[in-house]
């Protein structure tokens, strides 16, 4: 009898929060400016940059492994994509939108998402949960990239606490400066999907990943081919799929500014491949369906930072560079000497890096660039990209260092030469 009036007490405790939680909701719904129009296209576009994650990365990246590491590959983005989203939930996104604490960080307004609704978010007509949960795809993507410099030989303890840690000290404080209010912002800094938020900072430390985490055994001596590239062509076009969501939805609205972004989009990828492919005819003799996914993935990095604010003409223009500067930046890559498995630092690194450039020339929608009349852009873009690549480089250096004292970051020899798929997770891809 005592028990069951436990049990009634708490059911009734239940239902009452229950109903101030549901009364609070409508209470806001009722009094917010909220656009269904752009609702439904950032949920679309949300669910866009989701499928840019798992499975677009996830076999991008799994294809172009050896076949002995190929789920280890996809469980690192896989995770990544869990983990950062709880991360994001907690605490970051209250310090990348928090209200703005001296230009540097958001406050702990949002912690756990305490005042996270379904009124308006500010300047929009979307839901605030609706903003967060587009934001939180990009957090998740941006960390998921830097996977492919160190793939095949890190500890899967290490990928989880270093994801964590660079979610939380570099991707945050950067969302906060360009998109959260914070000195970038004011500025005057144009990144309008994420350039410098996303493909620089995750590039330029994936090259800290690369070199403090080491070559690959054997790299140099063994063939280390890609095992299944339908696999890695199926990613890409996932990939660009998504892309459409991850660029003209940051217009945060289905409006003419989405339009723009969309058509740049579309193009810059095109070109990017093309001039990849003919680059590598040049240099090889041969084109390659690889060539032209890397091209096709490069353009599109490369057009993010000004989707929103480029023509299309810029766009195929910007586009043909990427292919160009991009392959060649991967060529690189083995005379400097760092074994960046997966071309995370010569597509996204350099390809943002270009990208952030390529905008504070061509801008016309929405800002202008140099060559419309605002020759003071080009170099705000030039200087805060360079402190975004200094940022993260430092960042992902200390980070790195604090796993490897605590953790460790590789796995052993003999673990490496049985492949991540069955010393990590105890499964095969293929029997």
């Amino acid at each position: 009898m005592k028990r069951a009036k436990q049990c009634t007490i708490w059911l009734l405790l239940m239902v009452a929060l229950g109903s101030l939680s549901i009364s609070t909701v409508w209470a806001q719904e009722g009094t917010s400016a909220i656009d269904t129009g752009d609702t439904a296209w950032i949920l679309v576009s949300s669910a866009l940059v989701l499928c840019m994650t798992l499975p677009g990365l996830a076999l991008f990246y799994g294809g172009l492994v050896r076949s002995k590491n190929v789920l280890g590959t996809i469980m690192h983005t896989a995770i990544i994509l869990c983990v950062i989203s709880i991360v994001w939930v907690l605490w970051g996104y209250t310090l990348a939108f928090g209200p703005d604490v001296g230009g540097v960080i958001g406050g702990l307004d949002h912690l756990g998402l305490m005042g996270v609704g379904v009124e308006a978010f500010p300047g929009t007509g979307i839901p605030h949960l609706v903003f967060m949960v587009f934001q939180l795809m990009f957090a998740a993507i941006t960390v998921a990239l830097i996977t492919g410099s160190f793939a095949e030989r890190m500890k899967f303890t290490a990928l989880l606490a270093f994801a964590v840690l660079w979610s939380t000290f570099i991707y945050s404080p950067l969302a906060h400066w360009v998109w959260g209010g914070g000195w970038m912002a004011q500025m005057g800094f144009l990144d309008f999907a994420g350039g410098a938020v996303v493909h620089i900072s995750s590039g330029f430390g994936a090259l800290i990943c690369a070199i403090l985490v080491g070559q690959r055994k054997g790299l140099g001596t063994e063939a280390m081919p890609p095992h299944n590239l339908p696999m890695t062509v199926l990613g890409t076009g996932l990939l660009w799929f998504g892309w459409f969501g991850f660029n003209a939805g940051s217009a945060l609205g289905a409006n003419g500014v989405a339009a723009s972004a969309f058509v740049a989009t579309h193009i810059a990828a095109c070109a990017g491949g093309l001039s990849w492919m003919i680059a590598e005819w040049i240099n090889q003799g041969k084109p390659t369906i690889l060539g032209v996914a890397s091209g096709m993935i490069s353009g599109l990095a490369t057009i993010t930072p000004g989707a929103g604010f480029l023509g299309p003409l810029s766009a195929l223009f910007v586009g043909l560079v990427a292919g160009v500067v991009c392959y060649v930046a991967v060529i690189w890559k083995t005379r400097l000497g760092y074994d960046d498995s997966l071309d995370v630092v010569g597509i996204h690194g350099v390809g943002g890096f270009t990208g952030i450039l390529a905008t504070g020339l061509f801008a016309s929608i929405g800002a202008q660039g140099l060559f419309f009349g605002n020759a003071g852009q080009f170099g705000i873009q030039a200087g805060l990209a360079i402190v975004t690549m200094i940022f993260s480089v430092v960042g992902t250096y200390i980070i790195l260092k604090i796993v490897d004292v605590t953790i460790g970051l590789r796995v052993t020899a003999d673990d490496e030469n049985v492949g991540l798929d069955l010393s990590q997770h105890n499964e095969r891809a293929y029997s």
